[in-house]
């Protein structure tokens, strides 16, 4: 079993920076792929980043490749979302996920493919 909490949303302006925090707990969380998922106001959760169990390789959503960056510390059972040249369309409820499901094929888009959330943290973008 793992819970999130996700922290470190906000509001800031168009072209600033967030860095958004999930804290697991759970003994195997190193050994979960995590993401991070977001939620607009009217739409659907969409995806927007995952991460391998050590870390090692990434995954983004086009639309925030190169602008978003995902991490994580295992050591401190934490995975990050560091945002930068954030504009108002990336103004949502930002979710933290983790999935169950052992294995080497990392890249998971897809909601279905995460057992664990956490309550998401509010992303607003000014213009």
């Amino acid at each position: 079993q793992v819970q999130l909490l996700e922290s470190g949303g906000g509001l800031v302006q168009a072209g600033g920076s967030l860095r958004l925090s999930c804290a697991a707990s759970g003994r195997s969380f190193s050994m979960n792929v995590a993401a991070w998922f977001r939620q607009a106001p009217g739409k659907d959760r969409e995806y927007v980043a995952n991460i391998s169990p050590g870390g090692g390789t990434t995954y983004y959503a086009d639309s925030v490749k190169g602008r978003f960056t995902i991490s994580r510390d295992n050591a401190k059972n934490t995975v990050y979302l560091q945002m930068n040249s954030l504009k108002p369309e990336d103004t949502a409820v930002y979710y933290c996920a983790a999935a169950s499901r052992l294995g080497s094929a990392y890249y998971r888009p897809r909601l279905a493919e995460y057992d664990y959330w956490g309550q998401g943290t509010q992303v607003t973008i000014s213009s």
